[in-house]
């Protein structure tokens, strides 16, 4: 194995193992531990209804540090009552006592089914394996032991100069199912070894969430244990990024391209997809009538059937923006699937089936709106929505 993920960064190491509280055995506890305190953000669900685990994690994160992330799946910590804080307070405790750290400087991650307790016993004995097991190779390990329905791991890394010296960004996500903007059924780590203020960090990370994982839907539904937490060693001794600016600029960038590049993971990892669908809204007059256009398009589940079927019903497409909510003259929209123009102006044009087909049969799909209107774009990611995924969903508890 080699440094990937969320150990591609100086400074941090990581662990993946199993605990036995997936039933099939598989890893599902990962520890991630930053060697150094390190500035720390977060974003979480919107969901009003909130697990216990992440409930800790925002609240803790608040003071701007950190020292480890604890995620287990297999069971979400949530809706269980008062015995769920407490067992997320002895989570982050006990991981605590081994790390020689404060608990509120352990972040909490947990994902899976709603309405069970965690098996404590099972969780430290896996927290004690994870600890002993602790290496600059592990984050391919954590990637692992985070996923739930995920048909792969993923993670990834990016590598910049900032003030002459080598800065390097990775990180891990899991989600394939209930995911949909303001955060879904994912949860993200990622580290860095950027000398970055707390404050930075968060502005940088609420930034680029905004262009990535808030730009994602597989399924139009939104979890409780949703999150994305950002951990800055400082190992890399860049001059200290405490404003905006050039240094500021690339940092943000790479953050972005980074979160990007595991948001379109989860998109195409969606439970039962086939093809990664990226929607495009050109023109728009305004950020939000993009937004609520993509939004519409991307949740339409006739729009998803059509594509994973090679159909160009581009009707459908059409349909889900003007129910949308957003303010646009149809009478100027254009709709293309890839390179075909299928409508102008509102109305059809003759377009060459085959050639639809063709570009509808590839593993990405590129849909486009141009609505003549303005200067707003803005794009979703998303998936089609195939038998499987009504299979996997309809035995999820199984």
């Amino acid at each position: 194995m080699s440094k990937s993920g969320v150990t591609s960064p100086i400074g941090f190491r990581a662990a993946g193992v199993a605990c036995g509280i997936k039933k099939n055995g598989q890893k599902d506890l990962a520890l991630i531990v930053s060697d150094t305190p390190a500035a720390a953000a977060g974003v979480f669900t919107t969901n009003a209804v909130k697990g216990h685990s992440l409930k800790w994690s925002m609240e803790k994160i608040k003071s701007g540090k950190a020292r480890a992330v604890v995620i287990n799946s297999g069971c979400a910590n949530a809706c269980v009552g008062p015995a769920g804080d407490a067992d997320a307070a002895h989570m982050a405790s006990y991981a605590a006592s081994l790390i020689g750290c404060e608990p509120c400087e352990v972040m909490l991650g947990s994902t899976g089914v709603i309405g069970y307790r965690l098996d404590m016993d099972k969780i430290k004995a896996g927290i004690d394996n994870a600890y002993s097991s602790l290496s600059e190779d592990g984050g391919s390990l954590a990637a692992q032991a985070i996923m739930t329905t995920d048909t792969f791991s993923k993670e990834t890394s990016k590598t910049i100069s900032i003030g002459g010296k080598t800065v390097t960004i990775g990180g891990m996500a899991k989600g394939s199912g209930m995911i949909h903007p303001n955060m879904a059924t994912m949860i993200s780590v990622i580290t860095t070894d950027a000398d970055i203020t707390a404050e930075m960090l968060d502005k940088a990370l609420r930034s680029a969430c905004s262009k990535s994982f808030n730009r994602i839907s597989v399924d139009g539904d939104t979890s409780v244990c949703d999150k994305v937490i950002i951990l800055a060693g400082g190992m890399a001794e860049n001059p200290p990024i405490i404003s905006e600016g050039p240094d500021y600029d690339i940092f943000l960038s790479t953050l972005t391209e980074v979160s990007q590049t595991l948001a379109k993971m989860l998109a195409r990892d969606g439970e039962g997809a086939t093809k990664l669908i990226e929607i495009r809204a050109n023109n728009c007059a305004t950020s939000k009538d993009a937004h609520l256009i993509l939004n519409a398009v991307a949740k339409s589940p006739l729009v998803k059937t059509a594509i994973f079927g090679n159909d160009a019903n581009w009707g459908r497409i059409f349909t889900a923006a003007g129910y949308s909510g957003a303010n646009f003259d149809p009478d100027k929209t254009d709709i293309y699937i890839g390179d075909l123009l299928v409508c102008k102006n509102g109305v059809a044009v003759p377009f060459d089936e085959e050639e639809a087909l063709k570009i509808l049969k590839e593993k990405e799909v590129i849909i486009t709106l141009d609505f003549k209107d303005g200067k707003v774009f803005d794009r979703i990611w998303t998936c089609d929505l195939s038998y499987d995924y009504v299979k996997i969903n309809g035995s999820y508890r199984s």
